[in-house]
């Protein structure tokens, strides 16, 4: 049977919404879970993980997180990941070249927190007073805060917990020999398989781009990139379908009856697996969604925080949420302008937003 797009977008939906599960086995099946601070009505690895664990409640991830084998740390981006593959990117040497001053700077911060055995960054601020910096986007920020995110990404810290959706770190443990070429290239490789088993099925293009952004977790490993890529195009499953390359794990196969979707109505965050990739999803959907958190009010579409709106195995809209006065408000869009008239998709929204509720677990939605 040729593999067609049809094939191609029931499988990347169904693989990704697999059975939910516990809360570790999710995280470890998803490999990566990405994080956004933006809570439009929640924050994005908590809608991600909703659809995939059950029972899962707003906040539950970061509640859980100090008890199970988890890390934060920056991968193709920033997020939560098993330890054992966070494992795998260090001992990380940055890009940046820290000053002999800096890294003395660092080494005092990493005794005090090593004292304490964890430290909040206005602790760390009120004993060093390290002052005021520029941050990335131009704005003012405590020093001592750049410098527990450097610290944090070069492996001296960790996150052990959050409060208040503020980092606290602890000293991170860690191997600090450096890495074998023959060890890195299979690091490098399993890193690569991590990222294909997450959003696969993935067109030439975006297997490229996510390995692009790789250079976030194993900047020290640049170089081997093309050499990986190639390794990858050649173990990967792989077809050519309407002119473009295909890549999935060469353990699964996109035609298999197994990938049947159902009917469910599902609102996914913009950075849940199924839509993360712009470019694969106008191929499949046949329409341009933008995550405009940070478009000007007045030149946005579709919203401030459009959640895709999937139906089955078709992405047929969207909806804005938020909490006003203790209910919950929904505002669709729909591709077609008016969206489905069949009854069944209206239950379906119906229970999405039921399910949406329970997941917000508001105290007022339970009485």
């Amino acid at each position: 049977m040729a593999l067609t797009g049809d094939h191609l977008r029931r499988y990347a939906v169904a693989r990704s919404l697999f059975k939910p599960t516990t809360l570790p086995r999710a995280i470890q099946r998803l490999g990566f879970v990405q994080a956004d601070p933006i809570r439009a009505p929640a924050r994005a690895q908590d809608l991600t993980l909703r659809h995939r664990v059950a029972g899962y409640r707003a906040g539950d991830l970061e509640r859980r997180y100090p008890r199970l084998p988890l890390e934060e740390d920056f991968f193709v981006n920033y997020g939560f990941l098993p330890r054992e593959h966070h494992q795998l990117m260090h001992p990380r040497k940055a890009r940046e070249v820290w000053t002999p001053a800096r890294w003395k700077q660092a080494q005092a911060v990493l005794a005090f927190v090593s004292e304490r055995g964890s430290a909040h960054p206005r602790e760390v601020d009120a004993h060093f007073g390290h002052g005021k910096t520029t941050n990335w986007f131009g704005g003012s920020s405590n020093a001592s805060t750049q410098l527990l995110d450097g610290m944090h990404y070069r492996g001296l810290l960790r996150v052990a917990r959050r409060e208040g959706g503020t980092r606290v770190y602890a000293p991170r443990i860690g191997d600090t020999t450096p890495v074998a070429m023959s060890d890195a290239e299979a690091r490098l490789d399993a890193l690569l398989d991590i990222i294909v088993r997450k959003y696969a099925p993935l067109p030439a293009a975006s297997l490229g781009q996510l390995l692009g952004y790789l250079r976030s977790g194993v900047p020290q490993w640049t170089d081997l990139r093309a050499a990986a890529l190639k390794r990858a195009r050649q173990r990967l499953g792989t077809a050519r379908v309407d002119g473009v390359d295909w890549y999935w794990p060469a353990d699964e196969d996109p035609r298999s009856r197994r990938w049947k979707p159902d009917d469910q109505v599902r609102l996914l965050t913009p950075f849940d697996p199924i839509v993360w990739d712009r470019r694969r999803f106008e191929m499949f959907w046949g329409w341009t969604y933008r995550f405009e958190a940070y478009t000007p009010a007045p030149k946005r579409k579709l919203g401030y925080y459009a959640l895709p709106m999937l139906w089955g195995d078709r992405v047929i809209g969207w909806a804005n949420l938020s909490v006003v006065d203790g209910e919950l408000r929904s505002k669709f869009g729909y591709v077609d302008g008016r969206g489905s008239r069949d009854a069944k998709f209206r239950i379906a929204v119906e229970e999405e937003l039921a399910r949406i509720r329970f997941f917000l677990d508001r105290e007022e939605w339970r009485l």
